[in-house]
């Protein structure tokens, strides 16, 4: 089921469009904007500037570049989430770059797994993102998703919404390859979203990619930004681009 996100206001479209745009996000990041379309995916998200928006694993930053200006600078609440300082080391070097921006972020652990950390309160998010984070929590020997989406769950508000984007696995493809190849089925991602108590509440293919069949060498690392086989066939690779990825929402229920 693809679905359209209710439509953001005037002004919030242009603020987002403005963060998009910011000059000091990083030369590298803003050319990989033709892959991850980051404007329309927060529309499609319902992603507002006064809403308390987490971002769960941030990794390097590249989407912390956009939502901790248009958030913050909107008034409201912008958490960013990760398991350790390790996960949370690229966003904190944002804050040492320019920490009148990212220093108002709240940095808090998830998923929290003993007592006395501290995660994102219970009941106060009106969105939560992930981004092509879902596939590690659900690989390796010891996988946790279903305690990633039980917290997620409870760390939103009524009515609030998970929005994921991950790689896409084609449904026909043996479920094997979900272990270790970084790809997900779509299904898969709904049964862990629905089982946590989420309503699906559709999808969109703003990160399609036809090119990639999601069936190569060193999984999807094998495409780029990583390019997991260096100088091997890198001029095919770069051509295929990044991977196809799902587009997800959900909402907690009222």
């Amino acid at each position: 089921m693809q679905s359209r996100a209710p439509a953001l206001p005037a002004a919030e479209k242009r603020a987002l469009a403005a963060a998009v745009a910011n000059p000091a996000r990083s030369e590298a990041n803003r050319a990989r904007d033709r892959y991850r379309n980051p404007a329309a995916t927060l529309a499609f998200f319902g992603v507002r500037p006064r809403q308390t928006v987490v971002e769960l694993f941030p990794g390097g930053g590249w989407y912390s570049e956009i939502l901790a200006p248009y958030v913050l600078n909107g008034g409201g609440t912008y958490y960013v989430a990760a398991p350790n300082d390790r996960g949370l080391g690229g966003f904190k070097r944002l804050v040492e770059k320019d920490a009148a921006t990212y220093g108002r972020a709240r940095q808090v652990i998830f998923p929290v797994r003993e007592a006395g950390q501290t995660g994102v309160p219970a009941g106060s998010a009106d969105v939560v993102l992930t981004f092509r984070n879902v596939h590690n929590w659900a690989m390796g020997d010891q996988p946790y998703a279903d305690l990633a989406f039980k917290q997620i769950y409870a760390m939103l508000k009524p009515g609030g919404v998970l929005g994921i984007e991950d790689h896409r696995l084609p449904e026909a493809a043996s479920s094997e390859r979900e272990k270790n190849s970084g790809y997900l089925k779509v299904s898969t991602v709904r049964r862990l979203a629905e089982q946590a108590g989420f309503r699906y509440a559709g999808s969109s293919e703003i990160n399609a990619n036809r090119k990639d069949t999601a069936n190569w060498p060193d999984g999807v690392w094998t495409l780029p930004p990583t390019l997991a086989l260096k100088d091997k066939d890198r001029a095919k690779y770069l051509a295929i681009g990044e991977s196809d990825r799902m587009t997800l929402r959900f909402v907690k229920p009222r």
